[in-house]
């Protein structure tokens, strides 16, 4: 393992612990088993550390999205979709704490807005990727003309969110089965919503309507 998947490691499990406003570079540092110095020649600073912890240390979501985008017009858009809003419960359920930590602290969050946009990343990213999915999906004739793709990835994804929110809350055994669960009742529900005909998509026909 390198020294930069150490720092990585040790940055998730500090962060996931004490939250990003209470973890400092030290302390990531030593539980890295390096100096600060050390972990200063990898990231800029914490806010960079942070981001590409969220990155490389947390369940995929950007990459499902891609790769779910690059699949319009095979596949079912359910299954799709499905593969979607489980990777979205999986990550938000763990970047939840890490995240909270920084809205809580006004300077804190401002500076990691900033880095964001400079980045070109951002909350809003998976939402306009499902959308753009999504649109794709209407355009091919798979999901009905009518479909509002901005506000369907909100819907789902917006849905996702609340289910990793409320498991953090909530111990019941419910809340403790696989995300894959949760994932198809919320993309039923969605289909279901905006006219889609499961059985025209399992066919690879899709809703036209």
């Amino acid at each position: 393992m390198t020294t930069r998947d150490r720092i990585l490691d040790a940055a998730a499990q500090v962060m996931r612990e004490r939250g990003l406003a209470r973890a400092t570079t030290k302390e990531i540092a030593r539980a890295a088993g390096y100096s600060e110095a050390t972990l200063y020649k990898h990231f800029q600073d914490k806010q960079d550390l942070f981001l590409h912890m969220l990155q490389e240390r947390l369940p995929p979501l950007g990459d499902v999205i891609t790769m779910a985008s690059q699949r319009a017009g095979s596949g079912t858009v359910r299954g799709t979709l499905e593969g979607i809003a489980a990777a979205a419960i999986a990550f938000y359920a763990e970047a939840f704490p890490s995240a909270a930590s920084i809205i809580s602290e006004p300077r804190l969050s401002a500076a990691f807005r900033a880095g964001l946009k400079q980045r070109g990343a951002g909350p809003h990213v998976p939402n306009t990727m499902v959308a753009a999915y999504l649109r794709a999906e209407v355009g091919l004739g798979r999901l009905p003309a009518r479909t509002d793709p901005e506000a369907a990835a909100s819907l789902l994804l917006g849905a996702c969110f609340q289910h990793a929110f409320l498991g953090h809350f909530d111990t019941r055994p419910a809340l403790a089965r696989s995300d894959a669960e949760p994932a198809a009742r919320l993309v039923a529900t969605l289909l279901a919503g905006i006219g889609a005909d499961p059985d025209a998509e399992d066919s690879g026909d899709g809703g036209t309507g």
